[in-house]
């Protein structure tokens, strides 16, 4: 029986003012995989009328919390995740909404069994990003880890 992951949307708009603030939708979310999306938002253009990069980045960083939030939901009080670091790459022009869908690179349970046995695990979040069209316009990775509570 899978994990109900459900409060997942709604805990990263409490957790996280900037998904709030940005309007970041959740549209799908699992144990291993997130969609998000990013409206076409005026205030949150860069100078040639499509989304900040900054922007890009900030969807595709949160789709990939969301999906380690899901993957890590049960093991929350045992362990914090936190973002070690990231990597994206601007694949074309970005114009209007975006969409970023976000896997877990490793099986929780064998980042578990990693923590469990007192190594602060790290693993991968891969990100792709694509507009209306369907149309990739950024890859991101970001690597995360889990920070054994005290």
């Amino acid at each position: 029986m899978s994990q109900d992951v459900s409060f997942v949307a709604d805990a990263m708009k409490q957790a996280v003012p900037y998904v709030k603030t940005t309007g970041i939708e959740f549209e799908e979310v699992s144990a291993g995989r997130v969609v998000a999306s990013l409206p076409d938002t005026p205030t949150l253009h860069n100078h040639i009328g499509g989304p900040h990069a900054a922007m890009m980045f900030g969807l595709g960083e949160s789709a990939s919390g969301a999906v380690v939030m899901a993957a890590f939901a049960a093991h929350l009080g045992k362990a914090t995740p936190l973002a070690v670091r990231a990597d994206i790459a601007y694949k074309k022009i970005a114009m209007g909404p975006m969409r970023a869908e976000a896997v877990l690179g490793r099986s929780a349970d064998e980042v578990l069994a990693e923590l469990e046995s007192g190594t602060r695990p790290e693993f991968p979040v891969t990100i792709t990003i694509t507009n209306a069209e369907g149309v990739t316009t950024g890859e991101m990775t970001v690597v995360w880890t889990l920070k054994p509570a005290r």
